[in-house]
């Protein structure tokens, strides 16, 4: 399992409809609005890199509305839950 951050820039106005049509993505488990240089915040949870590599030079750069991508690949996580756990349940090969 390969969890990654996407960090978003969406055209003006544009934060609503990015968000919505990001989270209908199986691929990302939540989506964010947030204030600062980014405009919303996708967790994408797949399987390999080449996942995380389709997801956004594939599926995002089609999406009208977002200007900019930034993504994050995470290493080691950091916390209470076993979220590898609960977000690998049907993804055995």
């Amino acid at each position: 399992m390969v969890n990654a951050i996407v960090l978003i820039q969406t055209k003006h106005g544009k934060i609503n409809n990015v968000a919505e049509q990001l989270a209908d993505i199986p691929e990302i488990s939540e989506v964010y609005s947030v204030g600062g240089s980014f405009d919303v915040i996708a967790i994408v949870r797949v399987r390999d890199n080449e996942d995380i590599a389709d997801l956004v030079t594939q599926k995002m750069v089609q999406m009208d509305g977002i200007e900019r991508t930034e993504t994050m690949i995470a290493f080691k996580a950091y916390s209470r839950h076993d979220l590898e756990g609960l977000f690998s349940i049907g993804m055995e090969n």
